[in-house]
């Protein structure tokens, strides 16, 4: 992941708009993270036609496997997904002007790796692995960096 987004930061032509206040910076947050949604929205819908197409007597029974893992899907994309969106509104406050590239590589990468664990999963629990991991090791990164850049690069506006 982290050779991913530097070859996307150096490689892709586009520059982040000059955001100077942290609302504008929320908004630019806020538009990124409605892409990251695709996925999910994807995986209702998919799961809304696998139920909508079973031949199960009892709609609301026991799922047969692949129903379950698009319900599992959508499930844990939602949980994942409010913990990026929450994670990458306060990096985005934290971030030097010259690092906003860095917010729509993330949401990218969100999407992707969402769909990478969707497909990996539907193969065998066992290879959910990987997609897991490009999900939640980014996450994890910016957590880090939240907590560091809350309490040690500016602890005295930790709570204005």
């Amino acid at each position: 992941c982290p050779c991913l987004i530097y070859g996307a930061y150096i490689f892709l032509p586009f520059d982040a708009p000059l955001l100077p206040t942290i609302s504008a910076r929320l908004v630019y947050t806020f538009r990124c993270a409605a892409f990251a949604t695709f996925p999910v929205v994807l995986g209702m819908i998919v799961s809304g036609i696998s139920r909508l197409c079973s031949s199960a007597l009892e709609p609301f029974g026991e799922l047969h496997r692949e129903m379950e893992i698009h319900r599992t899907y959508v499930s844990q994309s939602v949980h994942l997904f409010i913990l990026y969106f929450f994670n990458m509104a306060v990096l985005a406050t934290y971030l030097p002007q010259e690092l906003l590239k860095l917010i729509p590589l993330l949401t990218g990468l969100f999407a992707i790796s969402r769909l990478v664990f969707w497909m990996s999963y539907a193969i065998g629990r066992s290879f959910r692995a990987f997609g897991f991991s490009m999900t939640f090791l980014p996450l994890l990164a910016m957590l880090l960096w939240n907590l560091y850049g809350m309490f040690v690069l500016e602890p005295e506006n930790l709570l204005a």
